[in-house]
């Protein structure tokens, strides 16, 4: 570690173990919006309807003020994350226990920990670790606790592109395969959703020009969503627990294909794939009977 990180870490410290409350009503009409985006049959969706399992992601959002709204599209720091002192934010990996399916119409809460901090130095050059443990509480009671992993990079020199991640090819001896369009307008109606406005999504000027990718980069929450959705296409029993990793980025316009094993002993592995066979996630799965 450096020692600009080093001093940094002074200011960040006291923000770890800091617990900010989000409260939802998980409104019907937000619920069939969801439901619309995932081409589900919004109708279905009823007051007290059980949600599908890892739905809690798509609630809680933070309703930050627009004059507090910084240059890339996020909240200014310290408004509601740390004030990292790096400018790129991007999302790596979860850690998910599901107790209990959130209820349509139901108020909730969400309790946002700053879990930890962790500055770091390598082959890449310098970046921060933010985790944050959210714990999911309806009537009283936790119904998820998803602990999330976002790393902060610094800025691009203007007129280069972003450090690449080292493309890996994905296994092809999967079991089965699922494949979506990340369409602008999937892309949009979940950014929506999640209250995000990361202009690397929408802003293909911005994305190109401050952040150095090639693309409009596709909502790595979305991906998570996605590889979900096929497990529970394809596990069978209650899903209880899963981890995620995301590896490398994926364009809007494109494509995720969504490769599996074959369940056994109530657990699921499955990968994420771009159109050039490029592995971009990886997820286990675990099931109760």
């Amino acid at each position: 570690m450096t020692g600009w990180m080093d001093k940094a870490m002074d200011d960040l410290r006291p923000w770890i173990g800091r617990v900010r409350i989000v409260e939802d009503d998980i409104g019907l009409m937000a619920v069939r919006r969801a439901a619309g985006a995932f081409d589900l049959d919004p109708e279905t969706f009823k007051p007290g309807s059980e949600l599908p399992p890892h739905w809690f992601t798509l609630f809680f959002t933070e309703t930050v003020r627009q004059s507090d709204i910084g240059p890339d599209g996020h909240p200014n720091k310290g408004i509601v994350l740390p004030p990292i002192p790096m400018p790129r934010r991007m999302g790596a990996g979860r850690r998910v226990e599901i107790m209990a399916p959130l209820r349509a119409g139901e108020p909730a809460i969400k309790k946002a920990e700053v879990a930890d901090i962790v500055p770091k130095s390598g082959r890449s050059g310098d970046i921060f670790v933010l985790t944050m443990r959210h714990t999911i509480e309806q009537a009283g009671k936790t119904v998820a606790v998803d602990t999330f992993d976002a790393i902060y990079r610094p800025a691009v020199p203007p007129g280069q592109k972003t450090t690449a991640t080292v493309a890996t090819q994905a296994r092809s001896d999967h079991a089965w395969t699922e494949a979506t369009a990340l369409t602008n307008a999937l892309n949009f109606r979940y950014s929506a959703m999640t209250w995000n406005a990361h202009r690397i999504h929408y802003d293909g000027d911005y994305t190109r020009r401050e952040e150095g990718y090639p693309a409009l980069v596709s909502n790595g929450g979305l991906s998570m969503h996605l590889m979900v959705n096929a497990a529970l296409r394809h596990g069978t029993g209650t899903l209880a627990r899963y981890t995620a990793r995301l590896v490398h980025p994926l364009w809007v316009g494109e494509l995720i294909e969504v490769r599996g094993e074959a369940q056994k002993d109530g657990k699921l592995k499955i990968w994420a794939a771009d159109r050039n066979g490029v592995l971009c996630g990886e997820m286990e799965l675990e099931f109760a009977p």
